[in-house]
């Protein structure tokens, strides 16, 4: 559907892209992956068309459509919820117009046997296929289904654009998308300003679609859920797995350890090549065997490994002190802003060391709630009592604005930090990933990922004992959230975090309260059985005749007809063909695998240099990456037409 075909992207003398290809089949999931900077946003782009490549090319079959979400758009202010959906069916409204015109033209004709009326009953017939693909017939119940799925209520339909938060507004924008039907989605981040239920549903949504999907996200339960496929990015090359995320990670370490075998044995190879120039280079009687060495170094294709930070962050929270056994008291807590009601009857008591998760969506009173413990709302309803002793840390879900643009990241920390713990700031800073001359950036210049640690190194600088922490891992990447999550597993005092992400919750909360519908239900679970909890509930309110039967609830249609015996005969002779293509090649693969074991095994323990192996090596590479590329090709079609 769309191939990438020896892209290269340049930036002066630094190279992002160097030489890379890859194909997107239709209905592939995949998920791109790569550390910050790599390249995943700018590879959108350039599939977009919104970039152009330095060298190589993208082609996309004629009628492949894209449907792209970056990470931050304008959206339109003058109209309402529901108009500004509709214009997804910009295409359709046209379709519409064509078709009655057709219509009308065909009526009012009387030369039924001439070429012309044929031709305008071609037109007609295609223009009422088109319009049944786009969804034509059901625009307003699929624009109804998608906007209850992203989370919105019936009541927001008609509510200007303009009244609605940025986040929401990447809804509206998400909707668009969605009710467009493309080809291909491509998806830069689309859970960060999602709630649980909503990624739920785009989850259903997403594995129920007909196109393709090519998604970057740091939400790896996400990927999981979605993608079948993964696709990296890294020192400017592609490693393409035909997994998803948890399976890659396990992959690629495999990979990865292959990888710094062969350039650990290449690093001792030209080691031992120099050794012998320098021995030999002024010896009349070997300068032949010296210039050879020479040459042979400089036409060696250097094996790049990409570096890994395993100076790991071992972030750890102060020791909390003790606080009494009640942390807070909620008695019949509410909060309304003037006439409008945000929740109220919240009725429960937090105790010293539990780990607790405010989940429900946007708009419910999560934020809400949490600042009302921090002490920055006072609660129009009822009343939040905290304990003896309990001292509070709090990250805002918009912590990374509320500092100093024109600070540097040192003066951050410095501003704040009192007493011994001044003499250690460089450390606490490291531990953070801030090192060297990061300290001295100012905070305007970095990445949303880089703020939101250096808000949470903030947290460092006194021992709390109850930690609030509203949406933390908001632009972390997947490395800095498993440390997070890791470092408040061990923390010894009270936290209530606020968060869509279940697999950073999942393992480290204990209890859960779900703000829904201006109430606060308590769960005493972890993440997963309140999902489970919550999703029987769901149905249960399915089966009432007044609930709407959820977008993702809809079946899939059964095919129109059923293959003959004699079809199904030859699909089946296919099919063992296909698959014994398949095992041959599989087999095959595992045997030059085991050759190129042994090359390995010989280059790690040789003493001299013999150029023939590494030239057989070099070979026998190149045959398995041809056998690789053979496999990816029979294996898809084998998959076509097991599918079919």
């Amino acid at each position: 559907m769309i191939s990438l075909d020896n892209l290269t992207v340049s930036y002066g003398g630094w190279t992002l892209f160097d030489n890379i290809s890859f194909l997107i089949n239709p209905k592939d999931r995949i998920g791109l992956v790569g550390k910050n900077g790599a390249g995943k946003t700018t590879l959108l782009r350039l599939i977009v068309g919104e970039q152009q490549p330095t060298s190589g090319a993208i082609t996309k079959n004629a009628d492949c459509t894209i449907g792209y979400l970056p990470q931050q758009m304008k959206v339109a202010d003058t109209t309402t919820l529901v108009e500004e959906t509709a214009t997804a069916f910009k295409e359709v409204l046209a379709l519409e117009a064509e078709i009655a015109s057709l219509t009308r033209e065909i009526t009012e004709r009387t030369d039924y046997e001439s070429p012309a009326y044929e031709a305008l009953l071609h037109r007609l017939n295609d223009a009422q296929d088109h319009y049944h693909i786009l969804g034509g017939e059901t625009r307003e119940a699929d624009i109804e289904k998608t906007l209850l799925g992203l989370g919105f209520k019936r009541s927001d339909f008609n509510r200007a654009t303009s009244e609605f938060s940025g986040g929401w507004r990447m809804r509206i924008e998400l909707a668009k998308l969605l009710l467009r039907r493309p080809s291909i989605f491509l998806l830069d981040e689309p859970t960060n300003h999602l709630d649980i239920e909503s990624i739920q549903w785009l989850e259903e949504y997403l594995k129920n679609y007909n196109g393709a999907v090519l998604v970057i996200s740091h939400d790896r339960a996400f990927l999981d859920n979605v993608t079948t496929r993964t696709v990296e990015l890294s020192l400017g090359k592609i490693y393409d797995y035909k997994v998803p995320y948890s399976k890659y990670v396990v992959l690629r370490a495999e990979r990865r350890a292959q990888q710094m075998a062969a350039y650990e044995n290449q690093q001792r190879m030209i080691e031992k090549t120099e050794e012998f120039i320098e021995k030999f280079r002024y010896k009349p009687t070997k300068s032949n065997q010296v210039q050879s060495r020479i040459k042979q170094l400089e036409r060696i294709e250097r094996i790049e490994v990409d570096e890994e930070d395993l100076a790991t962050l071992n972030i750890k929270f102060p020791p909390a002190p003790r606080s009494g056994q009640i942390v807070a008291e909620v008695k019949e807590a509410g909060m309304s802003f003037g006439e409008k009601h945000v929740f109220s009857g919240a009725n429960f008591t937090i105790e010293r060391g539990e780990k607790i998760a405010l989940v429900g969506r946007n708009g419910e009173g999560k934020t809400t709630f949490a600042r009302m413990l921090v002490g920055q709302l006072t609660p129009t309803e009822g009343s939040i009592r905290i304990g003896a002793n309990v001292h509070i840390g709090y990250y805002a879900q918009n912590q990374d604005d509320l500092m100093d643009g024109d600070f540097t990241v040192f003066d951050t920390l410095d501003r704040v930090a009192v007493g011994e713990i001044r003499t250690r700031l460089r450390d606490i800073l490291a531990a953070f990933l801030f090192r060297g001359e990061d300290i001295d950036k100012k905070v305007k210049v970095l990445s949303g990922g880089e703020r939101a640690r250096l808000a949470m190194a903030r947290l460092m600088l006194e021992p709390y004992n109850l930690l609030v922490l509203d949406e933390p891992t908001n632009h972390m990447d997947m490395r800095s959230k498993d440390i997070l999550k890791r470092a408040i597993q061990r923390y010894d005092g009270t936290v209530v975090v606020v968060s869509h992400d279940r697999e950073f919750l999942d393992g480290m909360v204990e209890k859960v309260y779900e703000f829904r519908d201006g109430g606060v239900k308590e769960y005493l679970g972890g993440i997963y059985y309140f999902l489970e909890k919550r999703k029987l509930e769901s149905l249960r309110d399915v089966e009432r005749k007044d609930a709407p039967i959820p977008a993702a609830a809809t079946a899939p249609k059964e095919k129109s007809s059923k293959l003959s015996y004699e079809q199904k005969k030859e699909q089946e002779k296919l099919l063992r063909k296909l698959r014994r293509a398949v095992e041959s090649i599989e087999t095959e693969l595992a045997e030059t695998e085991q050759r190129l074991a042994a090359y390995d095994a010989k280059f790690a323990a040789a003493t001299t240099y013999e150029e023939a192996d590494y030239k057989a090596y070099d070979e026998l590479k190149s045959h398995y990456d041809h056998l690789m590329h053979e496999w990816e090709k029979a294996s898809y079609e084998l998959e076509i037409t097991e599918n079919e």
